[in-house]
């Protein structure tokens, strides 16, 4: 019997964080990856010793032709690509009222624009071969937003919202959708990864200032473990039924589900006035 040549995953953001974690798990097991970076020499590293199997590739997920050029690598290396991890982002944090349009758009840019233009590309290779699992790094963020972090949960928002239709439309081609939804993990997103801009106004000091305080102090101590959360990935991914929302940590875990059933709850008792909004029954 031929041996099955292992699953080629593509994952964007390497240098940092949970790329590189997940980079290093999948290339452990054996799996081919291609390991991209908007600096290669960041990720040059984790190929080492794993020459047969990893593709370093430049890739900034904002520029279309890089993303294009990408694709095009790694499918004249390993001939597919069966799992599209889009991980690839930031965080810009402030108070609404003083967020700065340039950085706004620059998140959106990279968190948004970049993770959809980087499925774009692959989508029709895995159309064509009936089969793919696509894996969009979201956050809790994505269901709750927090004091300082509401244009970063916007992100996260639309990239949920994105991830329910997208995973409507594939479905039925075989493809799949999941969405990673981590709370604090021990990663550099409380450092590097994060734009902090503490308010200027004294009625957000409470709110605002003392969330981003404590997201910095907190930077290094999280208690999401970074290698077991890829092992979670991968094993999503490798089940053949990756769930919808993947929710990893304890903190995302409670909180993500006292805000469900929070919703359920507000949603119920407001059902009388939501019923009323149609025509009367028999109404045209």
């Amino acid at each position: 019997m031929t041996e099955q040549p292992s699953p080629v995953w593509f994952i964007t953001g390497c240098s940092t964080g949970f790329g590189r974690a997940l980079a290093q798990a999948v290339l452990a097991k054996g799996g081919r990856t291609v390991v991209t970076a908007r600096t290669p020499a960041q990720v040059a590293d984790l190929a080492a010793g794993h020459e047969g199997e990893a593709l370093v590739l430049a890739l900034d997920v904002t520029q279309p032709a890089q993303i294009t050029a990408a694709v095009h690598a790694a499918l004249a290396r390993f001939g597919a690509i069966d799992v599209l991890v889009n991980n690839a982002g930031y965080g810009y944090m402030a108070a609404v009222e003083e967020g700065e349009d340039a950085a706004i758009r620059t998140m959106f840019d990279a968190n948004v624009f970049g993770l959809a233009a980087c499925t774009r590309a692959v989508l029709p290779h895995m159309r064509a071969r009936r089969r793919g699992t696509i894996v969009n790094l979201s956050s809790m963020g994505g269901f709750i937003g927090q004091p300082g972090s509401g244009y970063y949960a916007a992100t996260k928002h639309a990239v949920e919202g994105l991830s329910d239709a997208l995973a409507k439309e594939v479905s039925p081609l075989g493809i799949q959708v999941c969405c990673v939804e981590p709370g604090p993990f021990r990663t550099d997103f409380a450092g590097r990864s994060l734009q902090p801009t503490l308010s200027r106004c004294p009625d957000y000091e409470a709110t605002v200032n003392t969330r981003l305080r404590n997201l910095a102090a907190q930077s290094g101590t999280q208690p999401g473990d970074p290698a077991r959360a890829a092992e979670a990935i991968i094993a999503a991914v490798e089940s053949g039924r990756p769930p919808r929302h993947l929710v990893l940590g304890a903190i995302a875990y409670e909180n993500v589900r006292k805000k469900l059933t929070d919703t359920v709850q507000e949603i119920e008792a407001w059902k009388h006035t939501a019923l009323g909004a149609d025509y009367p029954a028999g109404r045209h």
